[in-house]
C-alpha cells in the first residue's frame, strides 16, 4: 500500500495515486518549488524590481539627490538596470524601468541623482 508524498497518510484507491488530497498535492509541489534554487532570470528580475522600488521611494518629487550608502544599505545594486539614456550634456543615466539614476561625486561623497522618465514628452524631469 502506498503513502501520501506530503503527509505520509495511507492512500486508498488507484495503485498509482501519490497524494491523499488536492491540498497535499499543492503543498508538496509548493515546498518542492521553494527548495529549488532561483533561476538567473528570477534573480535578475527580483533585483530590478527592488532597484525600481528603492528609486521610487527616494524620488517622490521627480528629481532628487541621495547618498550612495543610503541606497546600497537597503539592497540597491547599480549593476542592474533596464536601459540607459545619454543627455545632451553628456551625462549618462541608468534606468530601472521609468526611474533613473546617475552617479556623481560631490565633496568626496558619492551620490546618485535620481530622475523619473515621463512618457508624455520624453524629457527628464
Amino acid at each position: 500500500m502506498n503513502h501520501c508524498l506530503d503527509c505520509c497518510a495511507k492512500l486508498e484507491g488507484r495503485n498509482d495515486k501519490k497524494f491523499c488530497s488536492d491540498h497535499c498535492k499543492s503543498s508538496y509541489h509548493y515546498e518542492r518549488t521553494k527548495r529549488k534554487s532561483a533561476s538567473l532570470f528570477k534573480t535578475i528580475d527580483a533585483q530590478l524590481k527592488k532597484n525600481r522600488q528603492l528609486l521610487k521611494l527616494f524620488n517622490k518629487a521627480g528629481k532628487a539627490t541621495v547618498r550612495q550608502e543610503g541606497l546600497i544599505e537597503r539592497g540597491f545594486d547599480p549593476k542592474y538596470f533596464t536601459h540607459y539614456w545619454k543627455a545632451a550634456n553628456g551625462n549618462v543615466y541608468l534606468f530601472c524601468y521609468e526611474y533613473g539614476f546617475m552617479k556623481k561625486t560631490e565633496n568626496n561623497k558619492t551620490k546618485y541623482v535620481l530622475v523619473r522618465w515621463p512618457p508624455w514628452n520624453g524629457k527628464i524631469i
